[in-house]
């Protein structure tokens, strides 16, 4: 079993991620996530901190957390260091008096302790209820004892993904555009979309590429299609810049897209934003449709995201809407997120 450190505030969305490169992941608690298995992915996601080996779960406080090391069988030998978490201080523990208290015991079982560079690190995490208690899409669970109190759990760290998406910034880019994605949830997009080594994965309404390059960072081919010519010109500077090998970016309607039946693996769209453009609601909602009818020809699977639900518009052009997500930007804008399947 693995612990799963989750990334923001949203467990049920960093869950879902998750589970494009873990099986059997269960929500715990607040930031906190369960799983039966990880395959090498894990090192590519966005909202997930840090993947563990489980050692255990407990009650949130120092006591319970003693008595599970005590009690727990270690199979390991060198230098360990602990590291101690209250996530999102949700439990009043305090992370240094953990550290101590678990270091001691591993010391007395023979252990150094090495806080530069251990060659194993005890990450302990604290944690309150999750941040949301129901599910009713396929991929995650929540726990039926997640409740009020929150738990401990102990975990040997696994795997560390890459958090270089501050120095990543869209402003850094050959082409910018405001209203561009941060790449923290562009990748998390993709990756939830089936983005992987080998994949072929289609975005037709590309803007500024964002979503094309964590594409290409995790492995797979892009395409990308935009009805503007500086779009066009800007995402391949874009991808240029970053270092992709496999892409091709050209204009194009979404609408009526030049690729033949199942020719890719997976569609991403980040669909118009009503203020930002010249069209209508109506209008909108009927370019959506059509495009995500063109989507659903080439590719079993998409991930559409925009400023506003579009699930009725998806089912409209005969997708299937298996999960939804709404993820707060900032005071005036909302994303929603929809996984999409052919049924």
């Amino acid at each position: 079993m693995y612990l799963l450190e989750l990334a923001g505030t949203d467990d049920a969305f960093a869950a879902y991620e998750a589970a494009s490169a873990a099986s059997r992941v269960t929500v715990r608690g607040g930031g906190v996530a369960t799983a039966r298995g990880i395959t090498d992915r894990v090192s590519q996601l966005a909202l997930t901190h840090r993947v563990n080996e489980l050692l255990g779960t407990a009650a949130p406080d120092l006591a319970s957390a003693r008595a599970l090391v005590e009690a727990a069988s270690i199979d390991r030998s060198g230098s360990v260091a602990v590291r101690a978490r209250d996530v999102r201080g949700a439990t009043g523990v305090s992370t240094q008096a953990v550290e101590r208290a678990l270091g001691s015991i591993l010391v007395e079982r023979g252990f150094a302790v090495d806080l530069d560079d251990p060659d194993h690190e005890l990450r302990a995490v604290f944690a309150g209820p999750p941040s949301t208690t129901e599910w009713d899409g396929d991929g995650i669970e929540i726990a039926p004892d997640a409740g009020e109190d929150g738990l401990c759990a102990l975990g040997w760290l696994a795997v560390e993904p890459e958090r270089d998406f501050t120095d990543r910034a869209p402003t850094d880019r050959p082409f910018f555009q405001p209203g561009s994605m941060d790449p923290a949830l562009a990748r998390a997009l993709v990756n939830v979309a089936g983005a992987r080594p080998g994949a072929r994965v289609l975005d037709p309404m590309c803007g500024t590429g964002g979503l094309l390059l964590e594409a290409t960072r995790v492995g797979s081919a892009v395409v990308g299609v935009d009805a503007l010519e500086k779009m066009v010109q800007g995402t391949r500077e874009n991808l240029v810049a970053a270092g992709a090998d496999e892409f091709l970016v050209c204009r194009g309607d979404a609408r009526r897209l030049p690729f033949g039946t199942d020719a890719f693996d997976a569609v991403v769209v980040d669909a118009p934003y009503g203020r930002q453009t010249k069209v209508s609601a109506d209008s909108l909602a009927v370019l959506l449709e059509d495009a995500l009818g063109q989507a659903r020809r080439v590719a079993p699977r998409a991930v559409v995201v925009g400023d506003r639900p579009w699930a009725d518009v998806a089912r409209e052009a005969g997708w299937s809407v298996s999960a939804q997500f709404q993820r707060r930007v900032h005071r005036s804008l909302d994303r929603f997120v929809h996984v999409l399947d052919r049924g």
